[in-house]
């Protein structure tokens, strides 16, 4: 799959925006890397690396700080649909994330989103189910200590940071 236009569709608020900036560092079947700028500048986040496992139903991004500190993992819940007309890949994102700090702290977010978003009709019962097992997936390769593992198509890209050894 030959990917030059990526997406990134919401359903909570409505949204589909094109990720012009982004840049495609590895398009490998099932795996997509990306670095980035913040889209909407913020004091703390200017920008990342994102590594899109699209048949596993996630993104993992680290996130950084201007001065290339990392601030933690951020992992999105996504299905994707490309259009090979277009080379252009949709990533939604089905709203429950995980973040994960330099300590290893873990914190599971939004999931009062994808109630708001099925109660609204934005996200139907199989979606639902999907995404469910995907951050299901998800988690269980982080309390695995497979993050590193995970993060590991990023490292080579982004050479602020990689784990200890010992991880």
């Amino acid at each position: 799959m030959t990917v030059s236009a990526l997406y990134r569709r919401r359903l909570i608020p409505e949204e589909c925006v094109r990720l012009k900036d982004d840049i495609i560092l590895l398009n490998a079947p099932g795996l997509l890397v990306t670095s980035w700028k913040a889209l909407k500048p913020r004091p703390d986040l200017s920008h990342g690396f994102s590594c899109y496992y699209l048949d596993e139903g996630y993104k993992i991004s680290r996130f950084y700080a201007a001065d290339n500190t990392l601030l933690y993992h951020y992992c999105d819940i996504i299905s994707a649909s490309y259009d090979p007309d277009a080379a252009s890949l949709i990533v939604t994102d089905l709203l429950a994330d995980v973040i994960i700090y330099p300590d290893g702290f873990v914190k599971v977010v939004d999931l009062e989103e994808m109630a708001d978003a099925l109660e609204a009709g934005v996200l139907d019962i199989p979606l639902l189910r999907t995404a469910l097992r995907a951050l299901n997936r998800l988690l269980q390769a982080v309390y695995a200590g497979r993050l590193p593992e995970l993060s590991r198509p990023m490292e080579r890209f982004d050479t602020g940071f990689s784990f200890p050894q010992d991880l």
